[in-house]
């Protein structure tokens, strides 16, 4: 920034088409159905979805005030995974990178994106991918989760041998994924969350579904299986740099029949990204820092569900060295994504 503030990066940044919000908000069963999937008031849904489909003089002017130069931008949770429909799926996510991919071209040098996929067709999926990364110019890939197969009540995680195909194109193309939350599977929700809906989402549902989600990928032995595949776990990555020590501990005393060649704090040092997108916190970070090390932590804010004011003042005084600062909040992002 030509001001003297330090320069930001953010990339769990997140939009919603236009037509998606209107309808929604033009229907009260829908609305209403959404914010008991994610546990939102409609007041602050209200304020979120003013926001979701902009991308000019609100977004920009926010990102302005707080020093960021450049949003990776994605489509919001659920997104493609909530698509039943192969075929529904697979034109939806060609469609959102298309509009994705305009809102880009209008401003280049303050937006990116990263591809929808509809993982209901792993092949499929892994084409569109390559269309986005070679023809679009985007960044790496996010997906919401478990992707939903043969109806709502059923999904299939990334560890699947069925996305095989699509991680053979993922690492052949050397970008990342962005695994981002969505709400469990209504059956595993059921009874855990029974009379506690405000837990469903951001609050805690999120965190764990993704934590779980994630340490289903490190201990299948995909890591091993493709090994140069490059993961980004959001919100200072979902309470796993607390939990590393014990969760190897737990897996060296019982293994089960799983064979992984490495640790799990080496695939993590390896493999993983996490970034602060909605944790303000100065203790979480140190300890992300003190478990992952520096060089693998991202600034995000998780806008707009989140505000850019709030992270962009953190991250200005949050108690770490000077050089760790400068990498998190944007040297990092310039080094993985080859941005400018």
């Amino acid at each position: 920034m030509t001001d003297g503030r330090l320069p930001k990066i953010t990339l769990e940044e997140a939009y919603q088409h236009p037509d998606a919000v209107r309808a929604i908000l033009a229907n009260e069963e829908d609305l209403r159905g959404l914010l008991e999937s994610v546990a939102l008031t409609p007041e602050y849904y209200h304020r979120v979805a003013r926001r979701l489909p902009e991308f000019d003089e609100l977004r920009l002017a926010s990102m302005d005030a707080a020093g960021i130069e450049h949003q990776i931008i994605s489509l919001t949770a659920p997104g493609i995974q909530a698509i039943a429909d192969p075929a529904e799926a697979t034109a939806e996510a060609r469609r959102q990178n298309d509009f994705l991919a305009g809102q880009v071209a209008r401003h280049p040098a303050r937006y990116s994106g990263f591809a929808a996929v509809a993982l209901q067709d792993p092949e499929g999926a892994g084409k569109e991918l390559r269309r986005a990364v070679t023809e679009l110019g985007f960044k790496g890939v996010l997906v919401n989760g478990y992707t939903n197969v043969g109806g709502h009540e059923h999904g299939r995680y990334l560890d699947d041998p069925a996305y095989h195909p699509f991680w053979e194109a993922l690492a052949e193309l050397d970008v990342p994924l962005y695994l981002h939350p969505r709400p469990p599977l209504p059956g595993a929700q059921a009874d855990l969350y029974r009379g506690h809906p405000e837990m469903l989402g951001a609050t805690w549902g999120f965190g764990s579904e993704t934590a779980t989600h994630a340490v289903r990928l490190l201990l299948s032995g995909h890591f091993d299986r493709f090994p140069s595949t490059q993961l980004i776990l959001g919100h200072l990555g979902e309470g796993l740099p607390a939990l590393l020590w014990r969760t190897q501990n737990m897996f060296d005393l019982n293994p089960g029949d799983k064979k992984i060649r490495k640790t799990i704090p080496e695939y993590v040092a390896d493999n993983i990204w996490i970034t602060t997108s909605g944790t303000f916190s100065d203790q979480a970070l140190i300890n992300a820092v003190l478990a992952v090390g520096a060089d693998h932590i991202l600034f995000s804010v998780d806008y707009p569900y989140s505000d850019n004011a709030d992270g962009a003042a953190w991250i200005e005084r949050t108690p770490i060295s000077e050089l760790d600062r400068r990498k998190i909040a944007h040297g990092n992002a310039r080094a993985l994504f080859g941005l400018g």
